[in-house]
């Protein structure tokens, strides 16, 4: 093969000393040349060739991400509040004491319950159970505290410096640490590429594109041209479209219109009256605690009518009108007025109908909810939910199953099965599944709105409902385990989806 000037000069360099092993510092200043790009093209040049031998090492590198600097500089999280616990009286150690105290946010408070557990000082009955022997929770946090402090006076460190056990703990936790592998390169003559003729290092300029001015003149006539090889494979081009979950969307939208819904959107920002209060779950239940909902702090609070709570407090307290007892708990209308981020869709449709109690409808909406969920295989802080009612004269639960299996049967999903289930706010509940690769997979709730839900909004006819999860649903036709995979930058993956 016909070598390049870079990688001609590349061997006339390195064969002024051949049987030095060279790494990248000392070819740049032999070769006069600043750009390691040029190193890297000519030396794979010269391997090709087999005139050069490559040896790569490689080392992963770890430093502070913004969680680690931001726990170097204030202190690790179970530190602050272990120290905290340690200053408190036995009775003064309690949740409800952490989220008061300056040792946490509100928004760690839970996360420091379960780091707490991790070192031996778990929360029972709402308060920590410190031992009587402390020395190896403080052994731990003190560890744990010199390993953040020594990658922050670093800066860098290679993991062959670093404990093991400490690496793969703060891994495993959002934001303290971040690697990037580092790789080394040296590059040594062969055989050919030291008896190879001086005459085949003379470099000549080639003529790599051709432009106006070159074509203007004769010069070209006399140029030496880039030799291409056409034999080459050339890369296959690729062009743009959906994203697989922007294409289900839009498939799953193109559905539910097909079959006679209107699509109906809400605001993420919502109160935890019509969020939760108005779907009659209990106001101690504990999906409304902190580690499960993000309250704001802005705005804190938002404005409701007077009458509608009222409404709810009445329901919840002793049933209202509807012939229930309610929770025979006392309502609070502070909690109700909460703000949040919605944790489902389902208050999208509980505001259509407040809006029009009296009008038969057939609704539906795909929009993004948000729960306080570790992040895992299965699990996101922020997904998308698919929701749908039907309110009219003849609603009835058999109308809800035929409904849902006519759906998955579009889907591609004509096996489909429902099991009875409990939600707060329907009655009878159904668990919907569908049969994929052999086995039964859960989908979504189901059911009928219970008179607690739809009394206070006037509605005049029964109400079906149901909510699955898109990102479970992506999962299963996209045939991925592991939902993280659906929001990674990866054009390799995104371009061999499948079009949905």
């Amino acid at each position: 093969m016909e070598l390049t000037n870079n990688a001609k000069r590349m061997l006339k360099a390195m064969r002024a000393d051949p049987e030095r092993t060279w790494d990248l510092d000392a070819i740049l200043e032999a070769t006069d040349w600043s750009d390691q790009a040029h190193v890297a093209g000519a030396g794979g040049g010269l391997d090709e060739a087999g005139m050069v031998v490559i040896a790569e090492q490689r080392t992963n590198l770890w430093s502070l991400g913004p969680e680690g600097a931001a726990a170097a500089e204030s202190g690790l999280l179970e530190a602050r509040v272990w120290d905290w616990l340690s200053a408190q009286d036995e009775g003064s150690r309690g949740m409800r004491d952490l989220q008061a105290s300056e040792a946490a946010s509100k928004q760690e408070a839970g996360i420091a319950v379960g780091l707490l557990k991790d070192v031996g000082v778990p929360l029972v009955n709402g308060s920590f159970s410190v031992p009587g022997n402390t020395a190896a929770i403080e052994a731990t946090i003190e560890m744990r505290t010199e390993f953040i402090s020594s990658l922050a006076e670093e800066g860098t460190l290679a993991e062959a410096d670093l404990d093991g056990g400490l690496l793969e703990h703060f891994h495993g936790r959002k934001g303290l640490v971040d690697s990037e592998e580092h790789v080394e390169r040296t590059w040594r003559l062969t055989a050919r590429g030291i008896a190879i003729d001086d005459e085949d290092l003379e470099e000549i300029l080639h003529v790599a594109d051709i432009t106006p001015d070159l074509l203007q003149g004769e010069e070209w006539r006399t140029a030496d041209f880039k030799p291409y090889d056409v034999d080459l494979p050339a890369p296959t081009p690729v062009g743009g479209r959906a994203h697989p979950m922007q294409a289900l969307i839009e498939r799953i939208r193109a559905i539910f219109l097909e079959m006679g819904f209107s699509e109906i959107e809400g605001d993420f920002v919502q109160s935890a009256g019509w969020n939760m209060d108005a779907l009659f779950i209990p106001q101690d239940h504990p999906a409304r605690e902190m580690q499960d909902t993000f309250y704001l702090d802005e705005p804190e609070s938002i404005d409701l009518a007077a009458e509608r709570v009222a409404q709810w407090a009445d329901v919840h307290e002793s049933g209202g009108g509807t012939g229930s007892t309610g929770w025979g708990s006392e309502f609070s209308e502070e909690t109700a007025h909460k703000g949040l981020l919605r944790t489902h869709t389902t208050v999208n449709t509980i505001r259509y109908l407040a809006d029009r109690p009296n009008e038969p409808c057939r609704v539906f909406g795909i929009g993004r909810v948000f729960r306080k969920e570790s992040i895992d295989r299965t699990h996101l802080p922020e997904f998308h939910q698919i929701e749908g009612i039907i309110m009219e004269p003849e609603a009835s639960l058999p109308m809800l199953v035929t409904t849902l299996k006519t759906f998955y049967e579009k889907m591609g999903y004509p096996e489909v099965r429902v099991r009875p289930a409990y939600f707060p706010y329907t009655e009878p509940s159904m668990e919907v599944e569908v049969k994929w690769r052999g086995e039964w997979l859960e989908l979504g709730g189901s059911g009928i709105f219970r008179p607690e839900v739809t009394e206070p909004l006037g509605c005049k006819w029964p109400v079906c409902a149901w909510g699955m999860g898109l990102e479970r649903l992506a999962m299963l036709v996209l045939g991925l385990d592991d939902i993280r995979q659906l929001y990674l930058s990866d054009l390799d993956w995104l371009s061999r989806q499948p079009i949905l």
